[in-house]
C-alpha cells in the first residue's frame, strides 16, 4: 500500500538469552541452505550431521564456512574430528534423501556412526580419508584452513579441493538448480524447497 509505513520495534540482543538470541536468527535469516557434514573420528567412525549456519567464503581459493555451536560448550563431535584430521566433506541436501539426512541430527555416542544409523552408503574421497556419502548429488572435499573459536561456536573454514558432481546436474560449467533440487532451512522443523525464481538485472 502506498504510504504504509511499518512500525520497527528495537530489541538489544544483549538483553535476551542465547537461546532468544538462536530463535530470532533462525526465524529471520531465512532461507538457508544446508551442509550435511561428513568428518572422521581419530578411530575411524565416521560421523554425519547437517548444518544450516554455512555459506560460500571464497571463490580464489574455493572455500566455505560451517559455524558449528557448542552444546553446553562442549564441543561437537564435527568439529572436533574435523580438527584432528584437518578436513571434512560437505554435500548438498537434496530433496531425495533429506528424510535420511534429518535422522543423522539426533544424538549419538562419539563411538556411534549416524551415517551408518541413517542407512547412508559411504563412498571414498579422492584426495582426502574421509568418505563422503553417494545420495548426494553434490558432494566437496574440504582441507580445513582455519578453525576460529568463538565464545560459543566453532567456526571451520574449509578449502575445497575436489567437486564431485552428477552429470546431469552440470553442463558448460553451471549447475542446474531444478535437477539440483536442494532443501533449504527455516526455523522449528521447517524446510522448504527452492519455489519460484525471478530475474533482475544488474545495473551497468
Amino acid at each position: 500500500m502506498k504510504g504504509w509505513v511499518y512500525m520497527m520495534q528495537a530489541i538489544n540482543p544483549s538483553h535476551l538469552s542465547g537461546k532468544e538470541n538462536y530463535k530470532f536468527l533462525i526465524g529471520s535469516v531465512i532461507p538457508r541452505p544446508i551442509a550435511f557434514v561428513t568428518s572422521l573420528s581419530e578411530d575411524g567412525v565416521l560421523n554425519g550431521a547437517p548444518y544450516s549456519f554455512f555459506n560460500v567464503v571464497s571463490s580464489e581459493p574455493p572455500m566455505i564456512s560451517i559455524a558449528v555451536q557448542r552444546k553446553d560448550q562442549v564441543i561437537k563431535h564435527t568439529a572436533q574430528n574435523s580438527i584432528l584430521q584437518k578436513e571434512f566433506v560437505v554435500h548438498i541436501v537434496d530433496e531425495t534423501w533429506v528424510e535420511k539426512m534429518n535422522h543423522t541430527s539426533a544424538t549419538l555416542p562419539y563411538t556411534e556412526s549416524e551415517v551408518k544409523k541413517a542407512a547412508l552408503t559411504e563412498i571414498p574421497s579422492d584426495l582426502i580419508n574421509t568418505p563422503g556419502v553417494k545420495e548426494a548429488k553434490i558432494r566437496m572435499e574440504c582441507k580445513l584452513y582455519d578453525h576460529i573459536e568463538l565464545p560459543t561456536t566453532d567456526l571451520l573454514l574449509g578449502e575445497v579441493v575436489r567437486y564431485h558432481i552428477n552429470s546431469e546436474l552440470y553442463e558448460s560449467g553451471r549447475i542446474d538448480r531444478d535437477q539440483l533440487d536442494p532443501i533449504s532451512r527455516l526455523a522449528g522443523n521447517d524446510y522448504a524447497k527452492i519455489g519460484e525464481a525471478f530475474e533482475i538485472k544488474r545495473p551497468l
